[in-house]
């Protein structure tokens, strides 16, 4: 009796069927089913590389070339040629600087990173893991800062640290993505504020370094904006916006806030808020408050890990964010794994300010209502509550829920679940990511499928209308078997749709195949019945661990 092992994809929901003695390259989702046509097989998607060297076909029936592959073997097919085939694809692709994840230079985020580094472990933890992704964007400034938590003094000397163990293993991250900078140009965008708290540090006489810097950054010749992620208190920042309008004209000013996009980790010191209140076009996303008043617990970031400590939120998988989990998949890989500490209190409460801007195919950073990995946040005037420093007098990106089903079969509502809903896919990511610091080996560590449309990603459709979904040329650079899934992300829209009994109001038809389908529903939707529908591809490969990327269709209902 052959032995069936079902997977989940805890972000979704979706199960398929794999059978340990399956041969590599076959799957068994596109065999025969009820409402999957008649087909009685056909070579799985880890062969959908080789199809653009016009090596791959559709049937087995179709090719001679096919049935000279059955004499060979399917084992000795995929070991002996498959995989180093692509391996080697992979790595041509990555010397010439077009690798599947990688980015063109004029196209990353440029990133400003301003911690108070030391105040406890998860500004260090990460660090670890921002530098594993720093080729995904432009590193344009680290600055060591103050915070409440850390009133009298910064320390650079812990990011050197990092970024020394960072330099340790940069050659072998090279090997699996392009664009990872080098250690001197980290540290040469290495800086300091004050070390002095809040507003203190704000005013006549007292520029540094790394107020100077952000200045610079955004004062350079370059159309993309300047992302200022803040895991401390953002002092360093406000003195560079008070100098900028004390030193310029209305409209040159204007145009320098325009330039900048603001995450902080809730209000770390008291010129957060005296930002948001003097800069009202600054684009500011954060969960206001502080910690004293019980902020941390109603903030969005603390979904990253914070199940049992602030956050105290049901429904998601804790044991992925564990001291255990931490040590098997993180610490223990190398030099830079050696750097990342065991959390005090939760796992990388930062983090959440640059998951969004990972070059996954989930989020766009412009839309963060959109959601990502990093959370959603959605554009209003947060009301006064107890924990806030003072009435928040403007809308900025802030709290949004997401209802999302939990490892434990039940829907879960609120701001904290827009970040936990993923964590299975970033979790492993960064487990893959690790393990690349550790081996020179293309062959040896996983590598994220490319997900791919067969169509353009917004469509227009009418109430009533079907809406033919396909992810036709997607691949995986390591060969590796794929699994689909096509879900509704009903809170990212427009679109006025409900169910009572689900937080999944629409149907999708084959959603675990490469091509699906939906009817725009009529029923159980609010007048006029238009808007927009936010449609996810998740793409998740069969390596070790599995990796997860996406492609995002918007749907315009008319």
């Amino acid at each position: 009796m052959m032995n069936t092992v079902l997977t989940t994809n805890r972000s979704c929901g979706a199960a398929v069927e794999r059978s340990p003695r399956r041969k590599p390259w076959v799957d068994r989702r596109y065999a025969s089913s009820p409402g999957r046509g008649d087909r009685q097989f056909e070579f799985g998607h880890s062969l959908s590389p080789l199809r653009g060297l016009g090596l791959a076909c559709a049937s087995p029936r179709l090719t001679p070339w096919a049935t000279g592959l059955r004499t060979f073997g399917a084992d000795n097919f995929h070991k002996g040629i498959l995989k180093p085939l692509l391996t080697i694809l992979a790595l041509l692709a990555i010397a010439f600087g077009f690798g599947a994840n990688g980015l063109a230079a004029e196209t990353k985020p440029r990133v400003i990173v301003l911690t108070d580094i030391e105040n406890e472990p998860d500004d260090a933890m990460s660090l670890v893991r921002f530098l594993t992704y720093c080729n995904h964007w432009n590193v344009e400034g680290l600055v060591a800062t103050t915070s409440i938590h850390q009133q009298n003094k910064t320390a650079a000397w812990r990011i050197r640290e990092i970024v020394i163990a960072y330099g340790k293993v940069r050659d072998n991250l090279l090997v699996h993505e392009p664009g990872f900078p080098t250690t001197n140009h980290l540290f040469s965008v290495l800086k300091e504020g004050p070390a002095l708290y809040g507003m203190k540090a704000v005013g006549e006489g007292h520029d540094s370094s790394g107020s100077e810097l952000i200045i610079s950054a955004v004062d350079k010749d370059d159309p993309r904006p300047v992302w200022v992620t803040v895991w401390g208190g953002p002092n360093v920042l406000a003195q560079a916006l008070w100098k900028v309008r004390a030193t310029r004209t209305p409209e040159q000013l204007e145009k320098f806030v325009s330039k900048l996009r603001v995450y902080t980790i809730s209000d770390q010191d008291d010129s957060g808020p005296w930002i948001r209140q003097n800069f009202t076009n600054l684009f500011y996303i954060a969960s206001p408050g502080f910690n004293a008043g019980g902020a941390y617990h109603h903030a969005t970031w603390s979904g990253i890990s914070g199940d049992y400590f602030h956050a105290r939120c049901d429904g998601a998988d804790f044991t992925l964010v564990s001291n255990e989990w931490l040590a098997q998949n993180i610490r223990r890989k190398g030099p830079l794994g050696a750097v990342y500490p065991h959390w005090e209190f939760l796992m990388e409460g930062d983090t959440p300010s640059f998951l969004n801007l990972i070059n996954n195919g989930l989020s766009d950073p412009e839309h963060p209502n959109w959601g990502g990995w990093g959370g959603r946040y959605e554009f209003y005037t947060p009301r006064l509550q107890k924990w806030h420093l003072q009435p928040e007098t403007r809308p900025f990106w802030t709290d949004a829920d997401d209802e999302v089903l939990g490892i434990d079969g039940r829907w879960h509502d609120d701001n904290h679940a827009t970040i936990w809903r993923w964590r299975s896919a970033f979790q492993n990511d960064f487990a893959a990511r690790m393990t690349w610091t550790v081996t020179t080996n293309y062959a040896a560590a996983n590598h994220p499928p490319v997900p791919k449309l067969g169509h353009p990603n917004r469509l227009t459709a009418k109430p009533g209308e079907r809406v033919n979904l396909s992810a036709t040329g997607t691949t995986d650079p390591d060969g590796d078997a794929l699994s689909y899934e096509w879900f509704y992300y009903n809170e990212a829209g427009t679109f006025p749709l409900s169910n009572a009994r689900s937080g999944q109001p629409l149907t999708i038809r084959n959603f675990d195949q490469p091509q699906a389908w939906f009817i725009v529903p009529t029923n159980r939707v609010m007048p006029p019945g238009t808007g927009t529908m936010h449609i996810i591809l998740a793409v998740t490969d069969h390596g070790t661990p599995r990796l997860t990327r996406y492609q995002r269709v918007l749907v315009d209902v008319k």
